[in-house]
């Protein structure tokens, strides 16, 4: 099993994406993150589909800091149940994977 994962999660404006993104990696649960949108969504809330410009927050990090930073997510999340989704990194530069590591291991 892989032990470098990335994290995504939307907002619904840039300031608090970023503001999460700040926080996260201050705090030691990722190494680094991107901030990118707008972008339009599309989902299927309470019933009916609905519509939404959002930004993306990808933040990389490792399997061992999921819990911590999941729960920093949901804590300054303004969203009843926002998108928290975490991707295997398969293969990535050896350097940089090691760098992602050492930055998240307190």
């Amino acid at each position: 099993m892989n032990e470098h994962i990335v994290v995504t999660t939307t907002f619904p404006d840039e300031a608090g994406a970023v503001a999460l993104a700040d926080t996260a990696v201050g705090e030691g649960l990722a190494a680094c993150a991107q901030v990118q949108g707008p972008i339009r969504s599309t989902f299927r809330w309470q019933g009916a589909v609905d519509h939404a410009t959002e930004w993306y927050c990808h933040l990389k990090t490792t399997r061992e800091r999921y819990a911590a930073l999941e729960a920093r997510i949901l804590e300054l999340h303004p969203y009843e149940m926002p998108e928290v989704i975490a991707v295997s990194i398969v293969a990535g530069s050896p350097a940089y994977l090691a760098w992602v590591g050492e930055s998240v291991s307190g």
